[in-house]
């Protein structure tokens, strides 16, 4: 059972003395997280399947995320803490409901191993019969060297997915001007003005999951209460940077937080923090993230759609990359491939990272045994384990011929019940623990609520949906 923590100590909140370009980061890191599954696989699909007819609904995702976003940034600023122990003030239970969404959502190794495949199709050749294990394991190799290599975990993250990140926006381009017509355009403007619709042949489920994977989607979101620390931004200051614990020694500590006085002073300081968030999220993760995943669906819908062809479970990346070859030649096969891995592996590197951040910050901080070990030990023992599992569930999946496909879609399932908690739970506590000066305001109560609202319905219709299934056959 986890224990009960420190209360908030009382401390002044850090003045911001650095100009906004040297700390951003946070938000473009989210960006490369999120381009791996809504941008790259499930909206293609459905693009592909369905026409733009749905595409206001990628768009929708995304603004909604950049509300809860806003949101778990303003926790974070406060008090320095992420929202998992945040959520443990409320209930010591929710430490053991977080450990298990970041687990069932993200250990199966989906990203890992397309990644793989998308350099072994560039290596070798997709039909070469090397192992997909073998591949996959190539990709947490660099996952491992970028994590492990530098003294701060963070500093590496952020610049290999920011290089990641450019590179899969200049290929989009390129595509996009190489197949785009006018009558995709047309088709893009009109799903974008198509509100409300969803198609009669994709299920409340589909739907659901690819709204959520809109984004970062699940308990990505959350991770950036961690990037946020480790750029020192608002009482982050006061919280130990993240080190790699093969070239530094950090001591064991819980990862408790502060609180400031609610002065004008200190008020006056909060205010100008938050506006590095709002600014931050809204140009990396709200414009940068909707002009992405627009991208992805705009080649699928000048590509696939019209052809009638959805490229097949187990070779997605592949597929695409081939059906690019008829209309640019190999370059465009080639170009879509490092796309695909640039893409996967930026996915993959933030999920390894975030995940083994979020459960060494539960264990550390809401455990008593977790404490025997830093923050950082507790982060190099997840992402080691991690990155064990993920090799050895490739070989169970290739073994019994299963596809990534599904894992994906089972992310983003999980992830969407993890966001109808953690939601309503991060406006309830931004309204309960923070100064009064500090609260959300009318407009960000509105924008959770109806967030809440909106994870929570599809939530609730799903588990109804599998109880029926399950008990009718």
């Amino acid at each position: 059972m986890a224990e009960k923590l420190a209360p908030l100590q009382l401390a002044e909140l850090p003045a911001r003395q650095t100009p906004f370009w040297k700390m951003t980061g946070p938000g473009a890191v989210l960006v490369g997280l999120s381009i791996g599954g809504g941008e790259l696989v499930v909206w293609p699909l459905l693009t592909a399947e369905f026409g733009a007819s749905m595409v206001w609904a990628a768009a929708l995702g995304i603004f909604i995320q950049l509300w809860v976003n806003f949101e778990i940034g303003r926790w974070t600023i406060a008090t320095g803490e992420s929202l998992y122990t945040g959520y443990s003030r409320i209930w010591r239970g929710f430490a053991h409901c977080f450990i298990f969404f970041n687990v069932a959502g993200w250990i199966l190794p989906a990203w890992a191993r397309t990644s793989g495949s998308a350099l072994k199709a560039l290596v070798v050749g997709y039909e070469h019969n090397s192992p997909d294990w073998f591949w996959t394991s190539i990709t947490f190799a660099g996952v491992a060297l970028v994590i492990f290599g530098p003294k701060k975990v963070y500093t590496a993250v952020e610049r290999t997915i920011g290089i990641l990140v450019v590179t899969v926006i200049a290929g989009l381009l390129v595509i996009a001007f190489k197949v785009g017509t006018r009558e995709s355009v047309l088709d893009m403007v009109s799903g974008l003005g198509n509100v409300g619709y969803i198609h009669p042949d994709c299920s409340v489920k589909t739907f659901f999951i690819a709204l959520v994977f809109a984004g970062a989607g699940g308990t990505a979101n959350l991770f950036y209460a961690f990037y946020l620390r480790d750029k020192q931004i608002g009482m982050g200051g006061r919280i130990p940077v993240l080190v790699n614990p093969f070239r530094n020694r950090q001591e064991s500590r819980a990862q408790t937080g502060y609180i400031f006085p609610d002065d004008e002073t200190n008020l006056r300081r909060f205010r100008d923090w938050f506006r590095f968030v709002l600014v931050d999220q809204t140009l990396y993760f709200w414009l940068l993230n909707t002009f992405t995943i627009l991208l992805f669906i705009f080649g699928a819908l000048a590509v696939l759609h019209p052809q009638g062809i959805i490229p097949q479970s187990g070779r997605l990346v592949w597929d695409e990359a081939t059906i690019l070859a008829d209309t640019m030649g190999p370059f465009g096969r080639t170009l879509f491939l490092i796309i695909g891995l640039a893409t996967l592996f930026s996915t993959q590197l933030a999920l390894t990272d975030g995940v083994a951040r979020s459960l060494a910050d539960i264990f550390c901080t809401s455990f008593e045994f977790g404490k025997k070990r830093s923050n950082a030990g507790w982060y190099a023992g997840c992402v080691v384990a991690i990155i064990l599992i993920g090799i050895a569930l490739t070989a169970i999946m290739e073994a019994f011929n299963i596809t990534e496909l599904g894992f994906l879609f089972n992310a983003a399932y999980v992830g969407g019940f993890a966001m109808a908690v953690f939601v309503p739970l991060t406006l309830w506590l931004n309204l309960k623990y923070l100064p009064k000066g500090a609260r959300p305001n009318a407009l960000h109560i509105v924008m959770m609520v109806f967030a809440s609202v909106i994870y929570l319905g599809f939530a609730l219709y799903c588990l109804y949906y599998e109880v029926y299934r399950f008990f009718t056959g």
